[in-house]
């Protein structure tokens, strides 16, 4: 048996996946990885080849595409059941278009160097953040490593991922329907639970994370540690769009928190409610809407990593 099961997402970063394995798995093979490799078809089969991977009794995987297929991995651990979560590794070698949890561990784009970095074997015990949410009528849950999400961060999320399915991906793709979303997105009454304690307001959006970066390079929960035990919620109140636009660079130099009608606590759980529905995302993924709860399971997985944000 391999010490590795490798999961590639031959779409992630519009085909980068497919016409880049090459030179991935000669970048493993060069660094003596032993590994095996599964190629996704569709939507949700990572979860499904990391769920069959965990059964089997491999306790590495490394995913290859965007924060997207990690995510779906992630899921898979949980799904297989067979074993204790921190006794699994994850590795990246990220091929995605935004490649934000990889970047706040500075794992390279260049796959020779995420290759060397996986043989170097850094890990540490990463929080894994879930959600519960509604769908069709019932409660689903879902676990995220990075940042998830509800409100305008969920209608840019669901326009770009829609667009990756047809085909068009770019760097800036997030950005392009950053701006197109403001021209209809409408800010929703909702009320929060931070920790037991009750509020409410207008929301524009909420930003759950384990991670710093979301959506290509924003920085969203600038704070946000991935082995503290705690939730950084950011929560961005009844903002114009004029003011959006005009801020907009608070959105990815880390100075979010500043603004009078932003928000941010530390947790370990959030609650959201309200009359309209409000869609959710996490890690990049479009999910269903609220009612929406928010939790924190601490150190429950190991990551390799190559620089660590903490001090």
């Amino acid at each position: 048996m391999s010490d590795w099961t490798v999961i590639v997402n031959p779409n992630a970063g519009n085909g980068k996946g497919k016409k880049e394995w090459h030179i991935i798995s000669k970048a493993l093979n060069d660094n003596d990885i032993s590994f095996d490799v599964k190629f996704t078809s569709g939507k949700g089969e990572a979860a499904i080849i990391a769920a069959g991977a965990i059964e089997a009794g491999i306790r590495k995987i490394i995913s290859v595409g965007g924060d997207g297929t990690l995510n779906e991995v992630l899921n898979g651990v949980f799904a297989a059941g067979q074993t204790k979560s921190d006794e699994v590794t994850l590795a990246l070698i990220p091929v995605g278009t935004g490649n934000d949890w990889g970047r706040m561990f500075g794992i390279p784009l260049d796959h020779k160097k995420a290759a060397g970095i996986i043989r170097e074997g850094r890990t540490m015990l990463h929080d894994v953040g879930w959600l519960t949410y509604s769908e069709e009528n019932s409660v689903k849950k879902r676990y995220f490593i990075n940042i998830a999400g509800l409100g305008f961060e969920s209608v840019v999320v669901k326009r770009t991922n829609y667009q990756k399915d047809k085909g068009r991906s770019s760097k800036l793709i997030y950005f392009y329907n950053l701006l197109l979303s403001l021209l209809t997105y409408k800010n929703t009454l909702a009320e929060l639970t931070v920790d037991g304690v009750k509020t409410s307001a207008e929301i524009f959006s909420v930003n759950v994370g384990n991670g710093r970066y979301c959506g290509g390079g924003m920085r969203q929960t600038p704070g946000a540690l991935p082995n503290d035990g705690l939730l950084d919620v950011t929560v961005i109140k009844n903002i114009s769009k004029l003011e959006i636009i005009r801020k907009l660079k608070i959105l990815y130099d880390g100075t979010i928190l500043s603004h009078p009608l932003i928000d941010g606590y530390k947790c370990k759980n959030l609650k959201v409610t309200s009359e309209s529905v409000i869609y959710t995302e996490a890690d990049g993924e479009s999910l269903g809407h609220t009612p929406a709860e928010f939790g924190i399971l601490p150190l429950a997985i190991n990551i390799i990593y190559g620089t660590s944000i903490i001090q």
